[in-house]
């Protein structure tokens, strides 16, 4: 029997259902905390909904089928968590969705949780500025270093599609960082 699968076992058993979510968010709270704030930018933002993200999983993990990794699925819901918080933020503020990424990336240097330079904060304007899509891609290929039978499983497109909406966002931000250098 895999870790995974005893992990997986323990979880779906009342008795050792607490010790074993508290293994899990161990195992995987940093990873997944990064992942959210890629795309919600904020580590106060990030917090939040790497919470709802945890108890969305406890509440949900009996329904889990196992016909993907748990990470993957976990990384799902943290993907659609942090989706669906970032739209609702920018409807509540009445601006389209990428006006408020951008938004949000400009007040990134601002962040006392943020420890780049520059041109890091360039690059984030530029994934800012890309469809949703191809930011999801771009950040799990680029920052994570996902392989794309990883992201295919993840957010349930062909390795194809990937990697043509990473190859376009590459290019976008290839585009934007030359514009925002010279």
């Amino acid at each position: 029997m895999t870790d995974e699968t005893l992990l997986i076992e323990q979880l779906k058993n009342v008795k050792t259902k607490e010790k074993a979510f508290r293994k899990l968010i161990t195992l995987y709270k940093e990873r997944l905390y990064w992942h959210i704030r890629k795309i919600v930018i904020s580590h106060d933002d990030a917090d939040d909904v790497l919470q709802n993200t945890f108890i969305k999983i406890f509440k949900n993990i009996d329904k889990f089928n196992q016909e993907s990794k748990l990470f993957s699925w976990m990384y799902r819901i943290a993907t659609n968590e942090s989706i669906t918080f970032i739209n609702k933020r920018a409807k509540n503020r009445n601006v389209d969705i990428t006006d408020y990424q951008q938004e949000l990336a400009s007040t990134l240097a601002d962040d006392d949780f943020f420890t780049g330079d520059e041109i890091q904060v360039i690059l984030q304007k530029a994934v800012a500025t890309l469809p949703q899509k191809q930011q999801l891609v771009f950040n799990m290929k680029y920052f994570d270093e996902m392989k794309y039978e990883e992201i295919s499983e993840i957010l349930e497109t062909s390795i194809g599609a990937l990697k043509a909406s990473y190859f376009h966002a590459v290019k976008k931000i290839e585009l934007y960082i030359k514009k925002e250098t010279n």
